[in-house]
């Protein structure tokens, strides 16, 4: 339980509203920054101003998964309010307070350091990543589904990156019957491919492997689909980019091909924020109360 815990939610989307349930089942009290036109009341949180909230007080800070961009600014869709997490706010909170974000940036990471405080970012964790995965599947499903007029199934899916994502693409896009080939640079990467069951190529030949590709998904937050690897796509080739903005893409040269290339990052909160909101908030909880229990201990 987190009863007596205080905790600050910045902001975010639809995936915080799971976040903010579960908080509120195991007794945390919390400030809500952001969420004025949400309808929806949870008991034991309370919607409030940024400069209403008393931080000297905060025990955790609960960023959306984005965290802030390079001007500090938080993305709500629940309200219209500027909201800017500033080292003047970070450094008014106790500290042992620590800041959970899905990701980080030079802005918070420079915040983070001038103030001393603690920064977990839950998409760096393997659980979360992996859990999550299952919906950026599906939803990579669907934008083939509605961005062709062919079948995944005898197509040539090429699929760049064995990492969480990569695997479970590949896994399920050869189960729907595709022609799988992934391209790694990592021996064991090759070899693990191979025990899938499906094609491996090295990096360094992928101008040559996507002569024949139907469906190009990228999964490597690097430039790494330039404009020499789309130069040699067939024209009806459809490249998703799974991979954090920018992606690794050149969408200029795509265009100017007339190669469909979309970029999607963040798909689990986008198809299945229901789903993305509660792996977040397991994973979530449970370090809160772990965070929680130490802090109780060290205090007694």
């Amino acid at each position: 339980m987190l009863t007596g815990m205080q905790i600050a939610v910045l902001g975010g989307d639809a995936r915080q509203l799971e976040i903010i349930r579960k908080l509120t089942e195991l007794d945390a009290k919390i400030s809500l920054v952001g969420f004025e036109q949400l309808d929806h009341a949870f008991t034991g949180a309370t919607k409030e101003k940024l400069s209403e909230v008393d931080f000297s007080i905060i025990d955790a800070i609960i960023l959306p998964v984005p965290g802030t961009n390079l001007q500090g600014e938080i993305d709500t869709i629940f309200s219209n309010e500027k909201i800017i997490l500033t080292e003047e706010i970070v450094s008014q909170t106790p500290e042992h307070c620590t800041i959970y974000s899905g990701i980080s940036n030079k802005y918070l990471d420079k915040v983070m350091s001038s103030t001393n405080r603690k920064l977990v970012q839950m998409f760096e964790r393997d659980d979360v990543a992996i859990y999550n995965s299952i919906p950026t599947v599906e939803g990579t499903i669907m934008m083939a589904i509605q961005h062709t007029d062919f079948t995944i199934h005898g197509s040539t899916i090429v699929i760049l990156g064995l990492g969480r994502v990569g695997m479970s693409v590949a896994r399920t896009f050869h189960h729907l019957g595709g022609k799988v080939k992934v391209g790694v640079r990592k021996s064991e990467h090759l070899a693990r491919v191979t025990e899938m069951g499906l094609e491996p190529f090295h990096l360094d030949n992928l101008e040559k492997e996507v002569e024949n590709c139907d469906i190009c998904i990228n999964t490597i937050p690097v430039h790494i689909v330039k404009a020499a690897v789309i130069a040699k796509m067939p024209a009806h080739t459809l490249i998703i980019d799974l991979a954090s903005k920018p992606g690794g893409t050149d969408f200029r040269y795509a265009e100017k091909r007339g190669i469909k290339a979309l970029l999607a990052p963040g798909l689990p909160g986008i198809v299945a924020p229901k789903t993305a909101g509660q792996i977040l908030a397991n994973v979530l909880c449970q370090l809160l109360e772990e965070d929680f229990d130490l802090g109780k201990e060290s205090s007694s």
